[in-house]
């Protein structure tokens, strides 16, 4: 027998949405398109701080990537990514189009997609239930996103001829965005797991 095939093989669980609505196409489907429009609606509460708006999208990306799990999310966010390019209005400030992508802030939008594989990914694994494995694991998919936005912040405020050494990017791409950053990470570390004891919970409750 090889390797390969005595190697036991993780079993994954199912979501936070799984144990809501029955898992099919149209339900998928519902989920993506619910998750994408909780994006959107989260990027215009917002800061309008140049050059990158704070916003409420971190914290929609962590719970749509969590509840969702790895592919639904990298659907929903890629979803709104492309919706966004295409000129609906969804970005932060109402914005969008195909100029987006010489924005500062685009950068951002791209890490939301690595952002909720992460953490859909680690929910898939049962990290979400237990608050230390989720304060872990939401951390990590916060900072995700400032693993792509910031390198092309970089780029762009070069090519606008602005500084753009480490001090300069550090300062206009992540040093604004600690507290509230900090205070998203708390809020779906607390969130997910409390939502799992409520639906252990109910599937304890006596039915008839």
């Amino acid at each position: 027998m090889s390797t390969a095939a005595s190697a036991p093989t993780q079993r994954l669980v199912p979501t936070l949405a799984d144990r809501v609505v029955p898992r099919n196409a149209i339900t998928n489907a519902i989920l993506i398109l619910a998750g994408t429009a909780l994006i959107a609606v989260s990027a215009q509460i917002s800061v309008p701080l140049w050059p990158v708006p704070v916003t409420g999208q971190t914290l929609a990306v962590l719970l749509v990537g969590a509840s969702l799990g790895a592919w639904r999310g990298i659907v929903s966010t890629t979803l709104y990514m492309l919706l966004g390019l295409a000129g609906l209005p969804i970005f932060a400030d109402f914005t969008g189009g195909p100029a987006s992508v010489l924005t500062p802030s685009f950068g951002f939008v791209i890490g939301f997609i690595f952002s909720a594989a992460l953490i859909g990914w680690l929910s898939e694994r049962a990290w979400d239930r237990h608050p230390l494995l989720a304060s872990a694991g939401f951390l990590a998919a916060s900072i995700v996103p400032f693993l792509f936005g910031l390198p092309y912040l970089a780029i762009v405020l070069g090519n606008l001829g602005l500084p753009n050494d480490f001090a300069a990017v550090m300062a206009a791409g992540f040093t604004p965005f600690i507290l509230g950053g900090i205070i998203k990470w708390a809020i779906a570390a607390a969130l997910l797991p409390i939502a799992w004891t409520l639906v252990r919970r109910a599937d304890r409750k006596p039915r008839g």
